[in-house]
């Protein structure tokens, strides 16, 4: 199960989705209320019903997921295994982590009304985009989503301590495992360090490895569920 970070839906993921599928694997990439497309109606959408997509995803598969969330939507992905965590077989966190209980689901990006648009290339100068080339960035701004306000501002409940024992493969692209250590050991990722299997591996990427490194992401997903 494949959940996009913001801006993103579903189709984002297709060609880690191809070649998952490709190896034998019943793939779901997840398009998020709201995110439908530039014209959806994102008035009123909540973290809740975000949440709530998922859950109704894991409740609808035949066996526990392999849940990937990608940057902010490793806090969803981590939210719905909460919920359901008889229902996960492992999460994998794709350049994000998962928020603790009580803070806002993601802070410090300008809205507008109920919308929260891409910032633009400029907010992710350096190793974030390093990797990916004009034209794609070009695309990319013709294809982002604005993410519902109403989502962001929300605050991150979590209830049940199962989900610590499910255990996690975090991803690292524009940063590197010691670095991810060094958060963890400093108490900046409480929620991570709660998880009591945590593997680290690297990608050579930025922040989008799904659209820029995706064979390679492919291989780390597959060997995460193989575990």
């Amino acid at each position: 199960m494949l959940i996009p970070g913001l801006w993103l839906n579903g189709s984002s993921w297709d060609p880690v989705a191809r070649r998952l599928e490709q190896a034998g694997h019943t793939v779901q990439a997840l398009t998020l209320p709201g995110l439908e497309s530039r014209t959806a109606d994102r008035g009123g959408i909540r973290l809740a019903d975000h949440v709530a997509a998922v859950v109704a995803a894991l409740d609808a598969a035949a066996e526990p997921s392999l849940v990937v969330g990608h940057s902010a939507s490793a806090t969803l992905a981590c939210c719905a295994a909460d919920a359901r965590p008889e229902k996960v077989s492992r999460l994998v966190y794709v350049g994000g982590f998962p928020g603790e209980d009580g803070t806002a689901f993601m802070q410090g990006l300008p809205a507008e009304g109920d919308d929260v648009p891409f910032p633009g290339w400029a907010a992710f100068e350096g190793p974030d985009s390093a990797d990916i080339d004009e034209p794609t960035k070009a695309r990319l701004l013709e294809e982002l989503v604005p993410s519902p306000a109403g989502v962001l501002s929300d605050r991150v409940r979590l209830t049940d301590e199962r989900r610590h024992a499910i255990p996690v493969t975090a991803v690292c692209p524009e940063y590197s495992p010691d670095d991810l250590r060094e958060w963890m050991a400093a108490g900046d990722l409480p929620e991570l360090s709660r998880a009591r299997d945590v593997e680290m591996v690297d990608i050579d990427s930025g922040h989008w490895p799904q659209i820029t490194a995706p064979d390679r992401l492919s291989e780390l997903i597959l060997a995460a569920a193989q575990r």
